[in-house]
């Protein structure tokens, strides 16, 4: 049997199957101006392959679901709960063997008796077995000798969809039929998360199947004249080493308008940010911007001594190319990206704060008390090849970020409803707060709307929400006005900053520009650099703790862009900031009486990101 990890000990019996029909959404009030719904679209269980042999999870689809709406379930041995609820969960357990590993809790099951399994139950062989898997993958295997991996995907997968719809409750829990397809060509994430809209889901496009994105595409056209509508949202693009948006196909050729049209019916969003890095942009992608070195991380997930090539691995950067792409494409678009935030957690349990979380494994309840670091580097070191460097494991430890959030802008906290929000791309990433924002845009808005109490309907009536298209620009227009709104987390740091991100082309040239739109304290922008003052910084490393007494609770604001050619197509996007506040690495240390790491940064300034909003000129 597997050893123990720190994680869980393991032993839990194979998962039950949950069922339930799925509620009745028709009773389900809907707001007027949408509200925004906080949930988790990236979550492992022990129903992962990796999540079970190398962590040792223990929760399942079940547990994930209770935990993720605010019930207590067990963990470590104690009982622990989410801070607070979440309003959505879909649970993407990779498609890839799914359910298959953990039937090694069966000791007469195929696996555990195939040498492949003996081989995951021997302690000195189990790492080396398990990257054999991987390598395997990463070629477009991953078949196990003498398992019929086939019928058993196929009962866990049906034991995923009835837990998904047993944990539905329309108005107060919105639950996914998910998974994660596991692309990942010579150590190059191409990792996509497919999410239904519905309570039925065909058997998982797997990457053994293939680890071709254009084909899992054309998988899902075909499931959605099946009556099986899905959406795919990629992953992690810091890692795919300039893949995920390269400027040619899996074949090495051009993107042409078919693959674009392709790509863009079946991919509008990607995450932006997670617990394995932001992938928003990378410093020697954005040189001008000060705040693009955030939850770095720049190399390959599985090699951590090979760097990831900036170009055409961060969202930012896809943003310009979509935009030069459109122009060889007849307008077709094939990067035009919304933004989501998630966890990637591989526990079960999906938590977002900054002291509940305890670095690669997942995270915990704050009430509980946090495990051993030390213990965690101890078994980081026995489970991951350590490569050249003898410290890559514990670098590798500290550089996971806490959790990320998804927020959705929609009437109602149902699966059509959300699912809708994601179609539209009116969503929003955190870095783990509940940040609420909003970003308008319209030829026509009042420079003075944020005083009307009735400004959001406005705003909906006169321009076009996060993720929309403007429409085209009327003859007595000089630029486009954006509407730019922020609230801090009612629990959270007080907010920095508001700025509008924007890209665009010039002269055939992707060109980027930061604008502080409003600020914090009165603080102005400085004429002469175009930066603004810090806020400053409250925190007190010794205690791991902030204060308030900076900031802003709200900030809002009407802009207008000072550079706009109406020949230049471009996209727009919002970006809010927080105070700094301490960084979960520093809140553990303090907790367990350990010196600072001088690896990664002390403090963090939380922050989220909106869905863009595009301007295309009638001639492109």
């Amino acid at each position: 049997m597997i050893k123990k990890t720190l994680a869980v000990a393991i032993g839990a019996a194979l998962i039950a199957s949950a069922t339930g029909s799925v509620a009745n959404e028709n009773h389900v009030s809907a707001g007027p101006n949408r509200e925004a719904f906080y949930g988790d679209l990236h979550l492992h269980t022990n129903y992962s392959f990796d999540a079970y042999v190398l962590f040792g999870a223990k929760a399942d689809p079940n547990d994930a679901y209770k935990f993720a709406r605010g019930e207590a379930v067990d963990y470590l041995g104690e009982k622990v709960k989410r801070h607070e609820p979440l309003d959505f969960l879909a649970v993407t357990d990779h498609s890839e063997n799914i359910g298959v590993f953990n039937t090694l809790e069966d000791p007469n099951s195929q696996l555990s008796q195939s040498d492949f399994g003996k081989a995951l139950q021997d302690d000195k062989e189990r790492t080396k077995t398990f990257l054999k898997l991987v390598g395997s993958l990463r070629k477009g295997g991953g078949g196990i000798p003498g398992v019929d991996s086939k019928a058993l995907s196929e009962s866990a997968w049906q034991r995923e969809i009835n837990a998904a719809n047993a944990h539905y409750q329309p108005g107060k829990f919105t639950t996914f039929v998910a998974y994660e397809w596991t692309a990942m060509p010579d150590g190059q994430n191409l990792h996509r998360n497919v999410i239904f809209k519905g309570d039925k889901a065909p058997n998982p496009f797997t990457a053994i199947d293939s680890d071709r994105p254009e084909d899992l595409w054309n998988f899902l056209e075909k499931s959605r004249k099946e009556g099986y509508e899905a959406l795919a949202i990629p992953h992690n693009s810091n890692a795919s080493n300039g893949l995920l948006f390269d400027w040619l196909d899996s074949n090495g050729r051009p993107i042409d308008q078919a693959y674009a049209e392709l790509r863009a019916s079946n991919e509008p969003l990607a995450e932006i940010s997670q617990n394995k890095g932001a992938s928003e942009t990378h410093p020697a992608l954005s040189p001008n911007d000060e705040f693009a070195k955030f939850e770095f991380y720049d190399h390959l997930l599985v090699n951590p001594d090979k760097k990831s090539k900036p170009e055409g691995s961060y969202v930012r950067d896809a943003l310009g190319r979509g935009l030069a792409l459109a122009k060889r494409a007849n307008g077709v678009n094939p990067f035009k990206y919304g933004v989501v935030g998630a966890t990637d957690f591989h526990n079960g349990l999906t938590t977002s704060a900054e002291n509940a979380f305890v670095g690669t494994f997942g995270g915990i309840d704050p009430s509980k008390n946090i495990p051993n670091v030390e213990d965690f580097r101890n078994r980081l070191k026995n489970l991951l090849p350590a490569g050249p460097n003898p410290n890559t494991a514990d670098t590798s430890y500290l550089e996971n970020g806490s959790g990320n959030l998804t927020g959705i802008w929609a009437e109602q906290n149902t699966r059509e409803s959300l699912y809708d929000g994601l179609r539209r791309k009116e969503t929003f990433a955190t870095s783990g707060t509940r940040l609420k924002f909003r970003f308008f845009s319209g030829w026509e808005i009042e420079n003075n709307i944020l005083k009307d109490k009735q400004w959001i309907q406005k705003a909906y009536a006169n321009g076009v929400p996060m993720g929309g298209d403007l429409p085209q620009k009327p003859a007595s227009a000089k630029a486009p006005k954006f509407v730019v709104w922020g609230q801090k987390d009612p629990n959270g740091a007080n907010l920095d900053r508001l700025q509008v991100v924007k890209v665009w082309l010039h002269e055939g040239k992707q060109v980027e520009k930061i604008f502080d739109i409003a600020l914090s304290d009165q603080r102005k922008v400085n004429s002469k650099t175009g930066l603004a003052p810090a806020v400053g910084n409250t925190v007190n490393l010794a205690t791991a703790t902030y204060e308030n007494s900076i900031g802003a609770t709200e900030l809002g604001s009407v802009w207008s862009d000072p550079e706009f050619n109406p020949a230049q197509p471009a996209a727009y996007y919002l970006r809010v900031l927080e105070i700094p506040t301490p960084r979960w690495s520093t809140i553990l240390a303090v907790k367990q009486g350990k010196p600072l790491s001088d690896l990664v940064p002390a403090t963090i300034q939380e922050r989220g990101w909106s869905s863009p909003i595009w301007y295309t000129p009638a001639k492109i």
